[in-house]
């Protein structure tokens, strides 16, 4: 019993030291989101509410510091996940409109816009 407790605090030691930081990359994508939302002439919906793309980069970033602080998030798409996708509070996806087009899923959207960045190197507008 003792070698199985002292195995099961093994491995936990074990995840919680191979979590890491984002990396050089994983920052500069994370950052080209936001910056294309608050260059984008879009709205951001969050419970229900239509919010200008200020407020809605003011939000995501404290959303994504605090996953940062937790260590929760490492990648581009650990942001879209759980931080531009739905309400932690509510559990309500979020949604983005712009001008002449139909509201998306902000996971759409922004998954959209990472395809972006990765494939042209230059900020997304």
């Amino acid at each position: 019993m003792r070698v199985r407790i002292a195995a099961a605090v093994c491995l936990l030691a074990l995840a919680t030291a191979t979590q890491a930081a984002p990396s050089a990359q994983s920052k500069r994508e994370i950052q080209g989101l936001m910056d294309a939302l608050s260059a984008s002439s879009c709205e951001f919906q969050r419970n229900g509410t239509w919010h200008g793309r200020a407020d809605a980069r003011k939000h995501l970033q404290r959303k994504y510091d605090y996953l940062l602080k937790k260590n929760l998030v490492d990648t581009a798409e650990q942001f879209i996940e759980r931080a531009a996708s739905k309400s932690s509070m509510s559990g309500r996806a979020y949604q983005v409109r712009c001008p002449g087009q139909p509201a998306l899923p902000a996971a759409t959207w922004f998954k959209t816009k990472l395809d972006a960045l990765r494939g042209s190197g230059a900020p997304v507008r």
